[in-house]
């Protein structure tokens, strides 16, 4: 891991997950556990049966029915309660920072690591980040990215590789080859990487892609030690 000078990070699943204190009391009604860890397990659920449905990135069916199943909702009301979770789970509820990213941020950030954000998004994730505290456009009360990347704003979207060249070119004194990006699809972070010439980790941390041919994390807390 130490061939790699930068690190780009995808937002969902990897910096923020879905509001659980808002799903959680959502399903509820439909038999789903109110736990915060069976809400993040649920995302990572989600989004290893979308990648093995190949889903593009609106297509969202294969991961709404895996998160209810995940959170224990009845087999019954399953398609319901996944049907009211595609129409709750907007794109301003992508905002629950993961602590443990929290806490790698700040390391990779003392070790002077060069760092962005590349996410698909629809508008709102750079405003997102910066106010739950995680990261910005240079100094802040969060981690300073040099630049962050939404896909609705610069209008092209992963797994498309041309996302990356808007963060690519902030990093100039590094190829992309010495490039991580960190992802939770397969599809659109892992495919789209690769397509760029990055080098793709996957954040993986219920081991649904055993036996994968990529890199794999459990969370960003390996991420120091890698590149330290």
């Amino acid at each position: 891991m130490n061939a790699f000078d930068a690190v780009f990070f995808d937002a969902g699943g990897v910096l923020v997950l879905p509001d659980p204190t808002v799903l959680a009391p959502l399903l509820e009604t439909y038999g789903g556990s109110t736990r915060i860890d069976d809400h993040r397990r649920a995302h990572y659920a989600g989004m290893a049966a979308k990648s093995r449905a190949a889903a593009s990135e609106s297509d969202w069916d294969s991961y709404n029915l895996a998160y209810v199943t995940a959170v224990g909702v009845d087999a019954e009301l399953r398609l319901m309660a996944a049907s009211l979770l595609d129409r709750t789970r907007t794109a301003e509820l992508w905002r629950w920072p993961i602590p443990e990213s929290m806490a790698a941020l700040a390391e990779l950030a003392a070790l002077g690591v060069p760092m962005s954000v590349v996410s698909n998004a629809s508008g709102q994730i750079e405003w997102v980040l910066e106010h739950m505290g995680i990261c910005q456009r240079g100094a802040g009360s969060g981690v300073s990215m040099r630049t962050i990347v939404d896909s609705h704003v610069v209008g092209v979207a992963k797994p498309d590789p041309a996302i990356f060249t808007f963060a690519i070119e902030h990093h100039p004194e590094t190829v992309p080859e010495r490039i991580l990006y960190v992802g939770d699809s397969v599809v659109m972070d892992v495919g789209g990487a690769m397509a760029a010439g990055l080098h793709p980790v996957l954040v993986d941390p219920f081991d649904d892609h055993v036996g994968a041919d990529f890199a794999r994390i459990a969370s960003l807390g390996e991420l120091p030690a890698m590149l330290g």
